[in-house]
């Protein structure tokens, strides 16, 4: 396996909210370095509406060591929108690529779903819900071919600026033609509906004679949560999208038991790149004395802390970030780790803690 990475978000606006309300370049540059040195990646995939967050990110990620995956996340824009956006993009990659860093441009993220015009529904609630109700069917004819048309222009905007490679992470709602790409981009989450084929799916994906990248893959927080895969933060809210379930366990072993099965299908079938997804959910902080433990529902393989009542002087696995690693934080980092390397993701001896 070439690249063995990290989903970062560096914000963007998703259900009404701001997935990262606190962009600190100097903190960013801190997880960088830990991403590298102690998670042992060699990459990670920058994702954000901003093209001055992704940017800072990107070269902060790049001055580590990592390569970079430049990853705009363009959230509920329609096609004229996102065209001159992913096109200034392109450009900012080039310039970091023109730099020295090793860089892949990344056109978009699941735009039948993220973007407006694809699905009914102007909000990608409004979208989620059609997906989920007997209007399914009908919504889906048409789609693939609307997608590929978009990318297919998207590709040709982003080739005279940007003279590294291209992909795109895809679900299986686009139908993706991976002709004008370089790299063949998964967003592919394992659940109970596809584990019987998972393989078989992947194996369909080498067809195409181009290396093949897994985006995305995770699961969520909570027992149970590997068997819904990218579905998972759904299945922990109410039907409000907002307030959390209250059945739901805390089980930072299920992520652990997720890495342990789908890292060695993804190296056994040849995957050029993974990304985990992901780092850290800025907005679900981890509330083990009381109030909604929201980190349940998310995929990071950090807990943000709640700072409301906490003691400043409490001890931290790294001083200063708002955020403790979870279990999956060392699974990760022990798959990843090079051989002869410490295997465990602690911080290494002399590493302020």
């Amino acid at each position: 396996m070439r690249d063995k990475g990290i989903h970062y978000d560096t914000g963007l606006h998703f259900l009404g909210r701001q997935t990262r309300p606190s962009f600190d370049p100097g903190a960013v540059e801190r997880e960088m370095g830990i991403i590298a040195g102690d998670l042992h990646c060699n990459a990670v995939r920058i994702i954000g509406d901003d093209p001055g967050r992704i940017d800072t990110a990107a070269r902060l990620a790049a001055a580590a060591g990592l390569r970079v995956w430049y990853s705009p996340f363009p959230c509920e824009m329609t096609d004229e929108q996102m065209l001159p956006y992913f096109t200034d993009c392109a450009e900012r990659a080039e310039h970091l690529r023109r730099e020295g860093a090793e860089v892949v441009l990344v056109t978009g993220c699941e735009l039948s779903m993220f973007a407006r015009g694809y699905l009914p529904g102007d909000t990608f609630a409004d979208r989620t819900r059609v997906l989920a109700g007997p209007d399914r069917e009908s919504a889906l004819p048409g789609v693939p071919e609307r997608v590929n048309s978009f990318l297919a222009t998207v590709v040709g905007a982003v080739r005279p600026v940007f003279q590294g490679p291209v992909t795109y992470a895809s679900s299986p709602l686009d139908g993706v033609d991976w002709t004008p790409f370089d790299i063949v981009g998964l967003d592919a989450f394992r659940s109970l509906r596809n584990a019987a084929t998972y393989r078989d799916d992947l194996r369909k994906e080498f067809t195409h004679g181009k290396p093949v990248a897994v985006l995305e893959v995770g699961c969520c927080t909570f027992r149970g949560a590997g068997d819904y895969g990218g579905a998972g933060w759904h299945v922990a809210m109410e039907p409000d999208g907002v307030t959390l379930r209250p059945d739901l366990v805390r089980d930072e072993g299920e992520q652990v038991r997720y890495i342990e099965e789908i890292m060695p299908v993804l190296t056994e079938e040849g995957v050029d790149s993974v990304f985990w997804f992901s780092f850290l959910d800025g907005r679900s902080p981890h509330r083990p004395n009381g109030g909604p433990d929201l980190d349940m529902a998310s995929y990071s393989i950090v807990k943000l802390l709640d700072e409301s009542g906490a003691d400043p002087s409490r001890s931290r696995t790294w001083a200063g970030l708002p955020w403790e690693p979870k279990e999956a934080f060392h699974a990760l980092a022990s798959h990843y780790a090079p051989v002869g390397r410490p295997r465990t993701g602690d911080p290494a001896p002399g590493r302020e803690r």
